[in-house]
């Protein structure tokens, strides 16, 4: 936990230890962070996708096997249902640790679907106490009159050395994500940051040059990954791998391979990306390096 929040909890005008990248071999590596199953996705979808603890557990051997450095957790009831329940979390962080052990950073949702209060989010958070937690902005403090109350979790977070990563759907969110970060709402010097190319709706697919919205609001210090969906994917992973960002890959936005046809599992997306961005100059990247390089 500490490797992956030093970074963080340093001081704000400090030299980062995530520098601009290039596609040079001596750049930082990079990471891919697999997202195996998601809230909406059944095996309907995919006959593969995994949705227990055990099927997670397998899946993130594999992963790591095939080069993620993180895994991505939803977990589900038993009929099915997104949930953030601190006992299903427990179940599937003590399955997946049990595969994996620390060759994987294990992070955790708190997306809400539509269903989960903020109050409901971090409660989960502090119920379950992860090494890394992902929150939307727009979902973790949905309104101004929300925003107090973000504030005190995420100084509760810094102080529990529990990592962020802030969701970010659009340009909106990114600046309101910066004013937050102005009026000192945000205690992490360097927090992480995934950016969203699309929406789940279907046909909402966005084209990977979006992610020059991004950049161009974004702190350059702050690490940041994307993810999108269906066929951006690939294209998405390898634009992050030239522009010294990192990626989000899986079964949670998208089931085939760059070239169209459906992936046989998750590990083989986690490969396809690994190889790609290796073709690009960047180096694979570890749960090690993640924790050391990513997140300070």
């Amino acid at each position: 936990m500490g490797g992956l929040m030093g970074g963080l909890m340093g001081t704000a005008g400090s030299e980062s230890s995530f520098p601009p990248a290039s596609p040079l071999a001596g750049d930082p590596p990079f990471a891919v962070m697999v997202a195996p199953n998601g809230a909406r996705k059944s095996k309907a979808d995919h006959p593969n996708l995994p949705i227990s603890p055990a099927e997670l557990a397998v899946t993130a051997a594999e992963c790591a096997e095939a080069g993620a450095a993180a895994i991505h957790l939803h977990v589900r009831t038993a009929d099915g249902s997104h949930s953030l329940d601190p006992a299903l979390y427990r179940a599937a962080l003590d399955a997946v640790g049990s595969a994996v052990g620390e060759r994987l950073v294990v992070q955790i949702t708190t997306e809400a679907v539509g269903r989960f209060t903020p109050a409901e989010q971090m409660a989960t958070v502090r119920a379950v106490r992860p090494e890394w937690v992902s929150m939307a902005v727009r979902e973790i403090a949905p309104s101004p009159a929300d925003e107090p109350a973000a504030a005190r979790f995420f100084a509760w977070m810094a102080a529990e050395r529990i990592a962020p990563q802030f969701i970010l759907y659009d340009a909106l969110d990114l600046l309101r994500f910066n004013g937050w970060v102005r009026a000192g709402l945000v205690p992490f010097a360097r927090p992480p940051l995934l950016f969203v190319l699309g929406r789940y709706t279907v046909g909402r697919a966005e084209h990977p040059k979006a992610l020059l919205r991004f950049l161009a609001l974004a702190d350059p210090d702050d690490p940041w990954m994307v993810c999108a969906f269906g066929a951006a994917e690939a294209v998405a992973a390898r634009t992050a791998a030239l522009l010294g960002g990192h990626a989000r890959v899986g079964f949670e936005n998208n089931l085939c391979t760059a070239d169209g046809r459906k992936a046989a599992s998750n590990a083989a997306l986690v490969a396809e990306t690994v190889a790609a961005a290796a073709a690009l100059g960047r180096r694979p990247g570890s749960a090690d390096t993640l924790r050391e390089s990513l997140c300070g």
